[in-house]
C-alpha cells in the first residue's frame, strides 16, 4: 500500500520526502522491520523507539513516523521519508486501519470494560453467538479466539497494529462478531482507536491499575474507560454501578442499562444462589426467561445480565441466549480443580479488594467446613489494595495464607508486609508462606474433610514473574504434583 493511503486521517506536523512510496510492512518493533518497512517511533514506559530510528534504516525501513524531531538521523539518511505527527501511538492506530482495509467494520465489534467481569462477559457472548451456529472472535486476557482456534496473547489489548492484524484474520476466517476485553490502558494508549464499535459494555469499576506505568489515580482510571462509550453505537452498562451511572449520563451511544438494585432496562429478579450455580429470572425488552448459570456468586448475574444485553441488541432470542448461558464454562474464574480429596480446590483470578470478597463470600455461603485463602499481590502495581485484601481475607476467610503473586521486580517479603498490615486488624488465623507452591502444599495439607481452597490471584495464569525471570507457572499442574508426592 502506498504511504499516502496509509496515512489516510492521520493529522500531519511535518513531512520530509515523498509519500508516493509503497509500504510493505508496518513494524513499530525495531526487531521486525524488514525491506520496505514503515516504522512508527513509540515512546514507551521502558524504552523509546526513537533510539532505534538509524538502525531500521540499515535493516530495510524506508520511511519513518516520529513524534520527535531527529536531526542527526536526518541529516545521515537524507532519502528517507520522515512523518511528523504529535502523537505516533494515535498514529499507528490509524495507519493499522488502513493498512488492514478496516477490518472491524466488516464484523460486529463488542468491546467490554470495567475492572472486573471482562474475561467472563466475553466468554458468556461467545458461548450464546455460538449456539446461533455463527463464528465469534475473542481478544481478551486469556487468548485470542476465532472460533476454536486459540492464538497467544501477550496483554489484554493487543497493541495497535497487532489488534487490527487479528480482526483482519477473523474477517478472514468467516467470523461475524468479535468480542474483546477493552482494558483502560488499551483505551488511555490508543490501542483501540478507530477500531468501530457496535457496542460497549461497561461491568463496574474498583481500585486496580493504579500506580507503576498504569494510572495515577481512580479519575484517570475512570476517564480512559470512558472513551469507549464515545466510540461505539451502543452501550451496555451495569446502572447498579455510581460509575455506571456517569456513563448512562455522559455516553454518546444509544444506551441499554441492566441491574439488580436499580429499575434497568435488563434486571434481574428472583435470584437464586447455591454453591455452583446461580438462578434467576430476568426481564428484559425482548420478553421475560429464567436463567441458570453453573458459576457461583451474585457477580456472575451481573455477568449474564450484560451478555444478555448484548446478544439481545444483536436480535439474539431468549431462548438462545439461555441454552447459551446454561453451559458456560471459563477458564480461571470461580474454576474448581477436579481432585480424588475429602476438600475442595478452587481457583479464581481475583486480584482486587473486591473480587477476593465476592469469591470467598459466595463460597462461605455455602461450604460444608471451613475456607481457606491463598493468595498475594502482584509487585509494580497498586499498593494500597494491599492491605485491604488483607483485612478481606481475614475477616471473611477462616484461614488464610499469605504467599506471592507475581512480585515482579518487587521484593516478595515486603509486598507480604503490606498484606499482614491489613489481616492483623481483624481476628483472622493465618500464616506466611512466600513461595507459592510451598504455600498451595501447605493449605493442601491443612485441608480437612468439607473445607474449601480458594487458591486467588493467578486463575488462568500459567506463569510466575519475577524480578529475573518468568517461569512456568500452573496451579492445576502444581496441585496435581503435590497429590503425586503425597
Amino acid at each position: 500500500m502506498e504511504l499516502k493511503d496509509l496515512l489516510e486521517g492521520v493529522e500531519l506536523v511535518h513531512v520530509n520526502g515523498s509519500l508516493d512510496i509503497e509500504i510493505a510492512n508496518i513494524a513499530y518493533d525495531s526487531r521486525k522491520v524488514n525491506k520496505d518497512s514503515l516504522f512508527v517511533c513509540i515512546e514507551g514506559f521502558v524504552t523509546d523507539g526513537h533510539k532505534y530510528a538509524g538502525s531500521t534504516i540499515d535493516n530495510g525501513a524506508v520511511a519513518l513516523l516520529i513524534q520527535k524531531e531527529l536531526p542527526e538521523v536526518e541529516n545521515k539518511y537524507r532519502k528517507i521519508t520522515y512523518i511528523r505527527v504529535k502523537d505516533t501511538r494515535l498514529a499507528l492506530a490509524q495507519i493499522s486501519v488502513n493498512f488492514f482495509n478496516r477490518p472491524s467494520e466488516k464484523m460486529n465489534l463488542v468491546g467490554v470494560t470495567g475492572t472486573k467481569g471482562k474475561t467472563t462477559t466475553t466468554f458468556m457472548i461467545k458461548a450464546i453467538l455460538e449456539k446461533t451456529g455463527q463464528t465469534t472472535g475473542i481478544v481478551g486476557t486469556i487468548g485470542n479466539y476465532i472460533g476454536d482456534r486459540k492464538l497467544p496473547a501477550e496483554r489484554t489489548t493487543p497493541e495497535a497494529y497487532d489488534l487490527q492484524d487479528i480482526f483482519d484474520d477473523m474477517v478472514g476466517s468467516g467470523v461475524k462478531t468479535a468480542v474483546m476485553e477493552v482494558s483502560s490502558q488499551g483505551l488511555a494508549l490508543h490501542r483501540v482507536s478507530g477500531s468501530a464499535f457496535d457496542i460497549g459494555v461497561f461491568t463496574n469499576l474498583s481500585r486496580d491499575h493504579i500506580g507503576g506505568n498504569e494510572h495515577k489515580d481512580m479519575e484517570e482510571y475512570f476517564n480512559a474507560k470512558k472513551k469507549l462509550f464515545h466510540m461505539c453505537k451502543t452501550a451496555v452498562v451495569n446502572i447498579d454501578s455510581p460509575y455506571g451511572e456517569i456513563i448512562a449520563r455522559e455516553s454518546s451511544c444509544n444506551l441499554l442499562s441492566y441491574g439488580i438494585e436499580k429499575d434497568a432496562h435488563i434486571k434481574a429478579k428472583e435470584i437464586k444462589t447455591y454453591s455452583d450455580k446461580v438462578e434467576f429470572i430476568v426481564d428484559t425488552p425482548w420478553g421475560r426467561a429464567e436463567i441458570m448459570v453453573n458459576v457461583p456468586g451474585i457477580f456472575t448475574v451481573y455477568n449474564a445480565l450484560a451478555a444478555i444485553g448484548v446478544c439481545g441488541a444483536l436480535g439474539v432470542g431468549l431462548d438462545i441466549i439461555k441454552k447459551g448461558l446454561m453451559g458456560i464454562t471459563v477458564p480461571g474464574r470461580a474454576e474448581v480443580v477436579p481432585v480424588d480429596t475429602e476438600y475442595t480446590i478452587m481457583i479464581d483470578y481475583a486480584h482486587t479488594p473486591d473480587s477476593l470478597e465476592n469469591i470467598l463470600r459466595t463460597v462461605k455461603g455455602y461450604a460444608p467446613a471451613r475456607v481457606i485463602s491463598v493468595f498475594g499481590c502482584g509487585g509494580d502495581r497498586d499498593r494500597a489494595k494491599r492491605p485491604l485484601m488483607g483485612e478481606i481475607s481475614g475477616r471473611i476467610a477462616d484461614f488464610t495464607v499469605i504467599t506471592s503473586d507475581n512480585p515482579r521486580t518487587e521484593e516478595p517479603i515486603s509486598i507480604i508486609k503490606e498484606i499482614e498490615d491489613g489481616i492483623i486488624k481483624t481476628e483472622g488465623k493465618y500464616v506466611v508462606i512466600q513461595d507459592r507452591t510451598d504455600a498451595i502444599k501447605f493449605a493442601m495439607e491443612y485441608a480437612q474433610k468439607g473445607d474449601i481452597i480458594i487458591l486467588a490471584g493467578k486463575g488462568h495464569e500459567t506463569y510466575q514473574m519475577f524480578k529475573d525471570k518468568t517461569i512456568h507457572y500452573d496451579e492445576r499442574e502444581i496441585i496435581r504434583a503435590l497429590l503425586r508426592a503425597q
